[in-house]
């Protein structure tokens, strides 16, 4: 594996040559529900123009987007890490689990893997784990390469979406709003209606909310 920091134009073209999964991550910051990962291969042939790290786009050019990607890429495929999963793993284990989960779900057997940040786990095709697919992470990959771009697009709205849902169950904590990160409006719901199934209890806030309710009723 290596990483790349500063990455130039030239080891862009590079690395997005052959036929390439692209993944990203959205959730490692919110209190509440899953970490949601995506791999997109897109098809070298059917370009998708205007992609780019999903937080540069308006909500609704990131739909537009969502609904290209779907249309013109090779493979999609979606991983999560519930916050169970969070709890026992830490948030960044719990990551490189969702991101197996959404490359191994490839129907489409890539030649590498572009991950975005500053590390990647171990990436095998489905079952077959004693294929090891070549990987590389990639600093800001998610406004450099269009893969990855593509995933960081798939992965924030599939998260937006479930936390619409969950706002629909539990309307007075806002997830809709604030999508469950760790805002002043979610610390005040924490406060007026407690800890919820869905929370991360081994993030601060929530483990101090549950510690709180634990003394009040000893």
């Amino acid at each position: 594996m290596a990483v790349f920091k500063g990455i130039t134009p030239q080891q862009i073209d590079i690395l997005s040559l052959g036929l390439y999964a692209g993944v990203d991550e959205v959730g490692r910051g919110p209190l509440v529900g899953n970490v949601v990962t995506a791999a997109v291969i897109l098809d070298p042939k059917n370009p998708i123009l205007g992609l780019n790290d999903s937080k540069k786009l308006t909500e609704k050019k990131r739909e537009s987007l969502f609904t290209e990607i779907h249309e013109k890429a090779l493979s999609i495929s979606v991983g999560h890490a519930t916050p169970e999963e969070i709890d026992e793993l830490n948030i960044l284990h719990a990551t490189m689990l969702a991101m197996q989960r959404a490359v191994a779900g490839l129907e489409i057997k890539p030649v590498k893997v572009l991950v975005d940040g500053n590390r990647t786990p171990t990436f095998h095709h489905g079952d077959n784990t004693e294929l090891v697919l070549e990987a590389h992470a990639i600093v800001k990959g998610d406004g450099l390469i269009a893969g990855i771009s593509a995933a960081s697009i798939v992965a924030k709205v599939i998260r937006d979406r479930e936390m619409e849902l969950l706002d629909m169950e539990h309307p007075q904590y806002g997830f809709a709003k604030h999508k469950g990160y760790p805002t002043k409006a979610h610390f005040q719901a924490l406060e007026q209606h407690g800890v919820l199934a869905e929370h991360r209890k081994s993030f601060r806030p929530v483990r101090d909310r549950l510690t709180k309710d634990l003394e009040a009723r000893s």
